[in-house]
């Protein structure tokens, strides 16, 4: 019986908070990130909003778009929410976030 060889309850436990400790390092960067990866992508999608206004414009002779003229030509689609769950709101050629 003396020959069994396996971890005591010792290292375990030295094992167990060294995850611990790096999981409290890891965690919050990884939202501070995710907030991050939100915003941008946000941004994008506005940014890709006011490039179908221009090529709606374009297409109809300098007519300016509301967000349900270009959800109905098929210039964007009918749901344009950010990654954090804000709406695209498109008035007079401008785009912006609901509040």
């Amino acid at each position: 019986m003396n020959n069994e060889k396996g971890f005591t309850l010792i290292e375990m436990l030295i094992v167990l908070f060294i995850i611990s400790i790096l999981l409290l390092i890891t965690i919050p960067n990884v939202t501070k990130h995710n907030q991050s990866i939100q915003k941008k992508g946000c941004e994008g999608l506005q940014n890709m909003v006011k490039a179908q206004i221009t090529a709606f414009e374009l297409d109809h002779d300098g007519k300016t778009p509301s967000l349900g003229d270009l959800q109905s030509e098929g210039y964007v689609k009918k749901n344009v929410t950010c990654p954090n769950g804000k709406q695209i709101i498109v008035t007079g050629g401008e785009v912006k976030v609901e509040n």
